[in-house]
């Protein structure tokens, strides 16, 4: 059991990380960005625009959900430091001091992480695609295993996502399949899955039982403001409309809704087709674009600012960032961080915490 001294040192030091993250995630501006979007949401006429109100109402909740967590932690800490001086003075209550506190930590450990969360978009919703490797249908339902990985981590979040391209395998699994997610710190949080996934197991489909490996690659962006400039000549695109696929719908292979568009100069191909309309459709597509494109410049001046600092990472598996082994044993093992676990059931239903807080960690 810790001593009274002990819960003392340790609740010092969490007042002191709550200080700084006060100071990081700019808590007075939020509250007073709190109380702002609280008085417009209250006006009579806020729903006379629909747009506007739900663009409002999305800044509200976010704002509450950094701001809401923080009150609390803070409440409880201060809440703490009574309980420790009553320990002192009444010993039969430090036990129940010392399991609030080492509750607290935890709590306090996981809302730090935030303070990792300090890119341009990091606070922004996100797209994420998953693309099958060679391999068949192997990789196929690989990405259909991983989508549902994702799928369940956003889950756990509280985050929302929905699928706006997918691409179904000729016989099992997907070939490819674009989420957009919405959700405070989405793109901060998940933006290291990006790279390549890699399956080791014995394959369903091979009636000899025979293990097989299959690769998946991961993308994600993030979702970028209207008010963000990025040029696109129109000559430089080749666009194509054809028939939606996926699980049903009325409009599902009726009418060619879905619109593919590819920038010539880089190669980046992406797709939409979660709306009834061609337009819609191709304003979603062209904004994906946009974020694809940023991401690639950004992706190249960290590039060059890691071989500047001789920071390279080692290629030897390519762009391989994790490794999924379900035979002949258990394993998953990101070979970024070097963190892996043999509870692979818990990793593919969305338990990635382990490796998305170890990556910004070491970033």
């Amino acid at each position: 059991m810790m001593t009274v001294e002990e819960l003392r040192h340790l609740h010092s030091d969490m007042t002191g990380r709550l200080g700084h993250l006060h100071e990081f995630l700019n808590i007075e501006d939020l509250r007073k960005e709190f109380k702002e979007l609280e008085a417009k949401m209250a006006a009579p006429d806020f729903w006379d625009d629909k747009e506007a109100a739900q663009a409002t109402v999305g800044k509200f909740s976010a704002c509450r959900n950094v701001l809401d967590p923080f009150l609390q932690l803070e409440k409880s800490v201060a809440e703490l430091g009574e309980a420790i001086d009553m320990a002192a003075e009444e010993p039969e209550f430090l036990a129940d001091a010392e399991s609030d506190a080492q509750r607290l930590q935890k709590e306090l450990d996981k809302y730090e992480i935030l303070s990792f969360l300090s890119g341009k978009f990091d606070r922004k919703n996100m797209y994420l695609t998953i693309h099958a490797g060679a391999g068949g249908t192997e990789s196929c339902d690989w990405a259909s295993m991983l989508l549902r990985m994702f799928r369940r981590y956003i889950e756990r979040r509280n985050w929302k996502d929905e699928i706006i391209d997918y691409q179904p395998g000729d016989e099992a699994g997907i070939k490819s399949v674009t989420l957009h997610v919405t959700g405070e710190f989405a793109y901060g949080y998940c933006k290291g899955e990006t790279g390549v996934h890699r399956l080791v197991r014995i394959s369903p489909f091979d009636s000899n039982a025979r293990r097989h490996t299959s690769f998946c690659s991961v993308e994600v962006y993030p979702e970028l403001d209207d008010d963000i400039d990025i040029e696109i000549n129109e000559n430089d695109l080749r666009i194509d409309t054809y028939r939606s696929s996926g699980a049903g719908g009325q409009h599902v292979n009726t009418t060619d809704s879905a619109v593919r568009i590819t920038h010539l100069p880089t190669g980046i191909v992406v797709s939409c087709q979660n709306e009834r309309s061609q337009h819609k459709n191709r304003a979603t597509a062209m904004k994906m674009l946009k974020a694809r494109l940023y991401e690639r410049e950004e992706a190249a001046r960290r590039a060059e600012a890691d071989a500047k600092r001789d920071e390279r990472e080692d290629n030897g598996w390519g762009s391989q960032i994790r490794s999924y082994v379900l035979q002949p044993y258990q394993m998953v093992k990101d070979l970024r961080t070097e963190v892996q676990t043999s509870d692979t059931a818990g990793v593919l239903d969305g338990d990635l915490d382990m490796f998305i807080e170890a990556w910004l960690k070491r970033r």
